[in-house]
């Protein structure tokens, strides 16, 4: 079986999450929340919509369809791509896999009438109070939406009550950010006040939150997010390798020049210099440094801007600070 990884998926992928354990108030997930809001703001979304959701709530939902607890696992996996397919699919989904025509219907009848998604509407929490009888998940799921507004980020709360995240684990609030232009989301979590439990024999309460690095980097490229000096200037100076000779030279060179606070590409090869050029060139560095015979012998080093063409000899010792004042 071929892996094919869908868009802003890959084979291997960083962890990058905030937890936070010992607490069962709704503070938490208000904390969390905020935390990942600023993060994305500061890299400069600003469409991104928080989906939230509570399991409990989503269990009290299934059953008031007529659909039976030993059903609801089956039909978590279809409502979960109800962004994606839309109620009909999500229908056809549920009739596949053995859920009666009655309930079908019903679930069709509550989700064919509101957006999910990144273009989730405000006005679900009502339909969802009025689909099923306000308990302690309903009264939870209400408290967090007051709460994110109390708290300055209410704005782009929306609660989805189709948001079903995969993971058996979860016990509580469920959430996920979506933008427009991906099918699927930035980061997502929830509160898991049993997991630890299975591991440490007692529970404690936690709650977590988990972004796609690879996502995030993905739709930020695609939109062209990243600022200039990220994309144009990773590397500050290429050091090239004159010979085999001068290996050495260029290696203590390099970390030299790392450790004076620069970006630095060590060129391995000892390759012809106008191919060492037009590598980093290709890579937008506007700087080279050479490191031949002559520079050896008088202990300087020769540095070329790349865009103007220019060329200067500076002693070794002074060659970090004199592309320091350069590239400011």
């Amino acid at each position: 079986m071929t892996d094919r990884p869908a868009r802003g998926r890959f084979r291997e992928f960083f962890q990058c999450d905030i937890d936070s354990m010992g607490s069962t108030s709704p503070v938490v997930e208000v904390e969390l929340l905020s935390a990942i809001s600023d993060v994305l703001t500061k890299l400069g979304f600003d469409d991104f919509v928080v989906r939230l959701n509570h399991r409990q709530v989503l269990t009290a939902l299934l059953r008031s369809f007529g659909i039976p607890a030993a059903q609801h696992a089956d039909a978590l996996v279809a409502l979960d791509k109800l962004d994606k397919v839309g109620p009909d699919g999500v229908a056809r989904e549920f009739l596949e896999r053995g859920i009666e025509p009655q309930a079908t219907r019903a679930c069709r009848s509550f989700f064919g009438g509101g957006a999910t998604g990144a273009a989730v509407s405000s006005d679900w929490l009502p339909r969802v109070l009025q689909q099923i009888p306000e308990d302690g998940s309903t009264a939870e799921l209400r408290q967090l939406v007051e709460l994110c507004q109390e708290a300055g980020g209410g704005g782009r709360v929306r609660v989805d009550p189709s948001l079903a995240r995969g993971l058996s684990y979860y016990t509580g609030a469920i959430m996920e950010i979506a933008v427009p232009d991906l099918a699927g989301s930035l980061g997502g979590g929830g509160r898991y006040d049993h997991l630890i439990g299975m591991f440490l024999g007692r529970d404690v309460p936690a709650c977590g939150f988990s972004l796609g690095r690879e996502r995030i980097i993905v739709v930020m490229t695609e939109r062209g997010m990243f600022p200039a000096s990220v994309v144009e200037d990773a590397v500050d100076v290429v050091v090239t390798m004159w010979n085999d000779r001068s290996r050495s030279d260029a290696l203590a060179l390099a970390r030299e020049l790392r450790q004076g606070g620069l970006r630095v590409d060590l060129y391995p090869d000892s390759d012809k210099l106008g191919r060492q050029f037009k590598h980093a060139s290709a890579r937008r560095v506007r700087f080279a440094v050479i490191v031949g015979d002559d520079e050896r012998a008088q202990s300087s080093v020769s540095i070329k801007d790349l865009r103007s063409g220019e060329q200067q000899t500076v002693p070794r010792s002074d060659v970090a600070r004199h592309l320091q004042a350069r590239r400011s």
